[in-house]
């Protein structure tokens, strides 16, 4: 959608086909599924909670060394990493945030 306003009109429609097919798959198989199943219920059992969990603390690791490494190739190419350094200084304080929560609550 931003890409259409933003005046790409070929990247917008191709990223809205991608999307829509990518929800049409989870919505048909979905229901067949039991780990989706488990995953989309409002209280999902230990076991699919703790499979949760695990894949948000995977991709947060993935988000995380991916802007790092952004903002270390943006500093090697002469520019200023700034908006990348932003993901990463977030990142790490949420990372320090939740470490010093969980530790007093779990």
């Amino acid at each position: 959608m931003a890409a259409t306003f933003g005046g790409r009109l070929v990247l917008g429609l191709v990223a809205f086909g991608v999307l829509a097919v990518c929800s049409l798959v989870l919505v048909v198989l979905g229901r067949r599924s039991e780990t989706y199943q488990g995953l989309t219920e409002k209280e999902p059992d230990e076991r699919f909670a703790r499979i949760s969990g695990r894949a948000w603390a995977g991709t947060g690791v993935v988000l995380t060394v991916g802007s790092l490494y952004a903002f270390i190739g943006d500093l090697a190419s002469g520019r200023s990493g700034d908006p990348y350094f932003w993901f990463v200084a977030t990142a790490a304080i949420a990372y320090i945030a939740f470490v010093a929560f969980w530790s007093r609550h779990a």
